[in-house]
């Protein structure tokens, strides 16, 4: 039964992780974060919540535009070490030895091993507790089409997602999750 208790627990988990990318005066950086969400489809807004100590902060906020990338379950170790040391104390992308190109829209890097990622540029920064929310337009899409069914679901036979659990834990979603479909008709 649940029962009422006096201190802050954290259960949004299980998560998909989003790596943030940005690019501002000829430095790149990457940071995990799992406080993310889709605010519109039309037009596509996204919505991503850094915590105001991290050098992420200050290079999205300077550049005003950043990435989201989304990498498969075999790329959990990358999530991690991006979520774990500071941009201002090494370079992530030397140190994890990460592919990227730079996007197209915002010079942002995209992800080489990548599923999904989107260019977004800001468009509001709201402050909520320790961190900020920053709202952004998407303005260009990347996807791996062979991750995907014609449908534009994920194939699960070529595509694992990762989920974290907390506490630097994963599992993933793959072609032997249990999957069921709730389609209600009127």
């Amino acid at each position: 039964m649940i029962q009422l208790i006096n201190q802050t627990v954290m259960h949004s988990y299980p998560g998909m992780v989003a790596l943030v990318t940005v690019s501002h005066r000829e430095e790149n950086n990457i940071m995990a974060a799992g406080w993310h969400s889709y605010i519109s489809y039309q037009p596509p807004i996204y919505g991503v919540s850094i915590g105001r100590e991290r050098h992420t902060h200050q290079l999205v906020k300077s550049a005003g535009k950043f990435a989201i990338n989304f990498v498969p379950f075999d790329k959990s170790a990358l999530i991690q070490q991006a979520g774990v040391y500071s941009g201002s104390e090494v370079n992530k992308f030397e140190k994890a030895n990460i592919c990227f190109n730079s996007g197209s829209a915002t010079n942002s890097p995209i992800l080489r091993d990548a599923y999904i990622a989107y260019e977004c540029e800001v468009i509001d920064i709201n402050s909520y507790g320790d961190h900020d929310w920053f709202v952004a337009n998407i303005v260009q899409f990347y996807r791996d089409a062979d991750k995907f069914l014609e449908n534009g679901m994920p194939n699960f036979d070529k595509l694992t997602i990762p989920l974290y659990l907390g506490r630097s834990t994963y599992t993933n979603v793959n072609q032997h999750s249990d999957f069921v479909s709730h389609k209600i008709e009127e």
